[in-house]
């Protein structure tokens, strides 16, 4: 049962993505469902989870698996009905787990009813809801602007002559939030998952939304490389992060307000630019803009604590932190550090001031999956093969059980055997497993106002170890980890939990401890 307190529930609380389709599958289809979710809720208690964010399940005809929304007001039904969200939503709240939705504010899909009259004439009343340029002077693309999953970020329409300016695939047209009527119909959406009782909503490619006026060209990146994505060609300053967001984002914030909600930005800027996402104490932004510094970070001692103190030194009054290790599109923790540091930065993400996001896989200690070639699904990969942008590997289906255990049928993806031995079923039963040292963690944060909503201080790296305080009044915890590959000294302290099964007088190499400081 959802248990109302004085601070913000968010800023206790753990959040865990479920990418539905690959989550748990109810009905033997393949794809992971709405029902599969709720027949999974027991694992996300017992692994101590306080909130979920739900990507897309809106109606889609699944160009992007569900960013190329139809419908913003309904379910597709691969994943059920209505009714299905609202049971759903009924058994999460009465286990105490909050739900949140992906919303997808950027772009539509090119079959919203929406671009459909758009699209129709010049002259539709729904035209300028989406944006629409003459071609150049030559015929081609309004201006050099590249889309994120490469090419022109332009679409020519023929029967009306004119491009449409998409930021992802052809399929996704960009909506005009310049336009009044798009902004309220888009709150208008927003409201209608509030009034269900959605707790609130990640907003997909925040930094996005909003075009300049005027759509010059973008200027071309000097330290562009052959390999790193045609989007990288140039610098996307025209295109995204335009000042006029933040009054959008102020009227989303308001109304999660209104319903004691949270609001968490997917937003990919420079620390200086990601904070004025908070917005002012006058025109606030969304709570949580998303910190993705432990994504970008190489993994040292010296980098990650200047990481930390300069994120922490940047955030505004009042701005509450984030930190994530990993999601939908980003390289799994495990394949980026591997297997025994995994385990360290499971202590990091859980011990760190702010809110913490899970992406579901990572407390199994899962790797990228290899994906057969014939297999392959994701529009990106598909557009720009060979580079290493693809992100299935990041989104097969979990393991639950040794045969699998995600559906009765053939899965959208198939499971990696890599993966089988890692499943939760025999985690559960393992003391030393990932999935248990998640576990473990979560109950102490939870237990543990220090670590939870504490304050953080004497972050330094000594050599491979990264060291930092949390307290709470006189109740003082100190995080040692080494990030290195031999033994460490270590201060005294009675060790609380550590990533290993037993103590060392040494800080051995992968190991990370809480100590508790009298």
């Amino acid at each position: 049962m959802i248990v109302s307190s004085a601070q913000p529930w968010w800023q206790a609380a753990t959040i865990y993505q479920i990418y539905p389709r690959s989550f748990a599958d109810s009905d033997g289809d393949g794809i992971g469902d709405l029902n599969g979710i709720a027949d999974r809720l027991d694992y996300l208690v017992d692994l101590g989870i306080d909130c979920v964010w739900i990507s897309p399940i809106y109606p889609s005809p699944m160009a992007d698996f569900g960013y190329d929304v139809a419908d913003y007001t309904g379910i597709d039904p691969r994943f059920g009905t209505l009714a299905d969200f609202d049971a759903l939503l009924e058994k999460a709240h009465g286990r105490g787990i909050r739900v949140l939705l992906d919303f997808v504010p950027n772009h539509s899909s090119d079959r919203h009813d929406w671009f459909v009259e758009s699209r129709s004439s010049r002259d539709n009343p729904k035209r300028d809801w989406y944006i629409w340029r003459d071609p150049a002077a030559d015929g081609g693309p309004p201006n050099n602007w590249i889309s994120d999953f490469g090419g022109p970020a332009w679409s020519f329409d023929p029967a009306t002559g004119q491009y449409y300016s998409r930021a992802f695939l052809p399929e996704q047209p960009d909506l005009n939030w310049r336009n009044p009527d798009v902004q309220s119909a888009m709150l208008a959406a927003m409201r209608f998952w509030f009034d269900r009782g959605v707790d609130g909503f990640r907003i997909d490619v925040q930094w996005h939304m909003v075009k300049h006026a005027d759509f010059p060209d973008n200027p071309p990146n000097p330290d562009y490389r052959e390999g790193m994505g045609d989007m990288h060609r140039v610098l996307q300053h025209h295109s995204t992060d335009q000042p006029e967001v933040h009054a959008i984002a102020t009227a989303m914030r308001r109304q999660a307000d209104e319903f004691g909600a949270v609001l968490v930005g997917e937003i990919y800027l420079p620390i200086p630019r990601l904070m004025t996402y908070y917005g002012t104490p006058q025109a606030p932004g969304v709570h949580l803009p998303f910190n993705f510094q432990l994504i970008e970070a190489n993994w040292n001692a010296a980098e990650l604590a200047k990481r930390i103190v300069e994120y922490e030194a940047a955030l505004p009054d009042g701005g509450w932190p984030n930190w994530v290790l990993g999601n939908h599109d980003r390289p799994r923790i495990a394949t980026r550090v591997g297997a025994a540091q995994a385990r360290v930065a499971a202590m990091l993400l859980l011990t760190l001031r702010g809110t913490p996001t899970l992406y579901q896989g990572d407390e199994l200690g899962l790797g990228d999956a290899q994906v057969p070639a014939d297999k392959v699904q994701d529009p990106r990969e598909l557009r720009e093969p060979g580079l290493g942008l693809g992100r299935d590997p990041v989104r097969t289906p979990l393991p639950w059980t040794a045969e699998g255990g995600f559906t009765t049928g053939d899965p959208w993806l198939p499971i990696d055997p890599a993966h089988l031995p890692r499943n939760a079923q025999v985690q559960a039963g393992d003391p030393a497993s990932m999935l248990s040292l998640y576990r473990r963690l979560l109950a102490l944060r939870r237990a543990t106002p220090a670590l939870a909503t504490g304050a953080i201080g004497e972050v330094r790296a000594d050599g491979d170890v990264l060291s930092y305080i949390r307290s709470d009044g006189t109740d003082r915890y100190r995080i040692v980890l080494n990030l290195g590959d031999r033994p460490a000294p270590i201060e005294p302290g009675r060790v609380i939990l550590s990533t290993h099964d037993d103590t060392d007088p040494t800080l051995r190499p992968a190991e990370g401890r809480i100590l508790k400081v009298d």
